[in-house]
């Protein structure tokens, strides 16, 4: 069982070791590779109302997901995630322990379904676990994403009812 928790500010420095380097890679996040800590802390922590973030059995911080409705309104119904996990710590589970952990979380504050709005297609690690989560594609868009290594590439909308 991976620990899952929320988010404390003191957590910052280690969870922008995380992000940083994937915001800088340019692959799976449509966010400027350029972005700042501040930028990025608004994104991930200061703007959605839920942030999470799993821990190793050195309580050293491995993954974060943020939670926040998908559109305001009569769309609020529906929430998205943002999910990361550290590169040392991939292939051991945690992606799924935090999708598993935002859908008991997102049903809790009353979403009945959950969206991603862009997964980048060619994040083939990121499409399969989601689909083995049960969410499916319910759309595609054509060279959507701006890819730092592949040029435009398709992007998904990825929805799951709760």
């Amino acid at each position: 069982m991976i620990p899952i928790r929320a988010y404390r500010s003191q957590d910052w420095p280690q969870l922008w070791s995380i992000l940083e380097p994937i915001f800088r890679a340019g692959e799976t996040y449509v966010f400027d590779p350029d972005i700042s800590a501040a930028e990025a802390q608004g994104i991930w922590v200061d703007t959605p109302p839920l942030t999470f973030v799993a821990e190793d059995s050195h309580a050293q911080i491995v993954g974060s997901y943020y939670l926040k409705p998908n559109q305001p309104g009569l769309g609020s119904h529906v929430c998205n995630c943002g999910y990361v996990v550290a590169e040392a710590a991939r292939g051991q589970g945690i992606g799924a322990a935090l999708c598993h952990h935002s859908q008991v979380i997102a049903r809790a504050e009353g979403f009945r379904a959950m969206q991603f709005n862009l997964v980048v297609a060619t994040n083939h690690r990121a499409v399969h676990l989601w689909q083995k989560l049960g969410f499916e594609v319910v759309g595609r868009l054509p060279a959507a994403f701006n890819h730092r290594r592949y040029g435009y590439v398709d992007a998904l909308v990825m929805y799951k009812s709760l």
